[in-house]
């Protein structure tokens, strides 16, 4: 009994591989930061090591400088926040001159996000992103309205999403397409993507929202309607990694939606996703993602799973 109880002791204090693989990128742990909610440099290297991470994804950025929307800008919610920040940014060049530099000296593994009104500027952010150096990949986020057809979004269609990947090649980076849960079947714009030469896919983006403040019978948000995240979410985003896996088990996803702790990353791992984003749980606390990693590598070590790869899927297996 007493040799029992030291090798599972022993076993408990081994290390955890936290290696996983999105397509051609490996990662040494499986845990990243959400677009939208780490900034566009090393804004949280004041807080922790971004080394640690998988990586740092940085907000979503056009071939332009972009203002984004009016104020208010972003609301609590029970359930999370809703927001309409309107994807400000600098613009790729101005991003590359001024803020990859200091992510670079971090040693952070960059994510670049880009985002368009046309196909023609996903393509011309593509080629802003030739060449720099310290991007592992970059996310395309195609949950933007396509000014050249009624402003319909692009991850809305899968035509008008496979188009946005394609045009995107140009990069030389792998590309993850992050989709929107605002549609009737998630699995159909992921196949499409994946077929137009995305490596994987993120899952998911906001959920569509308005929140109406009853004293001035306004929206409270400047832009209107706005994107809803946190915990609220989480149940929508979990679902479409699983029923994306379930229909394309040969497509690397990475989940996104409503994490808070390590024990939601586990779910998402479970579901078929081979990494993780932490989004608007870092408004509460800046180290959040930091402390979902370092709490699965505990949960893991606590259940004896010597790779966090032995997790993903197993909500699929009867």
């Amino acid at each position: 009994m007493l040799g029992s109880r030291s090798r599972s002791s022993t076993s408990a204090r081994a290390a955890v591989d936290l290696t996983t693989e999105i397509g051609s990128v490996t990662l040494p742990a499986p845990v990243m930061t959400a677009s939208g909610t780490a900034g566009h440099g090393d804004e949280l290297a004041a807080f922790f090591d971004l080394s640690v991470l998988g990586a740092i994804v940085v907000k979503s950025l056009a071939p332009f400088a972009w203002q984004g929307n009016p104020a208010p800008r972003v609301h609590e919610t029970a359930g999370g926040m809703i927001n309409s920040v309107g994807l400000q940014g600098p613009g790729v060049v101005a991003w590359r001159k001024d803020e990859l530099p200091a992510l670079r000296r971090s040693g952070a593994r960059v994510v670049a996000s880009i985002w368009g009104r046309t196909i023609d500027d996903y393509r011309v952010a593509a080629e802003q992103l030739v060449g720099a150096e310290g991007v592992i990949a970059v996310e395309v986020n195609v949950s933007c309205p396509n000014l050249e057809d009624s402003k319909r979004m692009f991850a809305h269609d899968p035509a008008m999403a496979a188009a946005v990947i394609e045009a995107t090649e140009v990069c030389g980076f792998p590309r993850w397409a992050k989709l929107s849960p605002n549609v009737t079947d998630i699995t159909e714009i992921a196949g499409a993507v994946f077929r137009a030469g995305a490596e994987a896919v993120t899952l998911a983006n906001t959920v569509m929202g308005l929140v109406i403040d009853i004293e001035t019978r306004l929206p409270v948000l400047g832009g209107g309607g706005g994107g809803l995240s946190g915990p609220g979410v989480r149940p929508v985003a979990l679902r479409a990694v699983y029923e994306t896996q379930a229909a394309h088990p040969d497509l690397p996803i990475i989940g996104v939606g409503g994490i808070c702790t390590a024990e939601h990353a586990v779910e998402f791992l479970m579901a078929g996703a081979c990494a993780v984003q932490v989004g608007t749980a870092a408004f509460a606390d800046p180290r959040a993602s930091n402390l979902v990693q370092t709490g699965l590598t505990e949960w893991c070590r606590n259940h004896e799973i010597e790779s966090v790869r032995q997790l993903i899927g197993t909500a699929h297996q009867s």
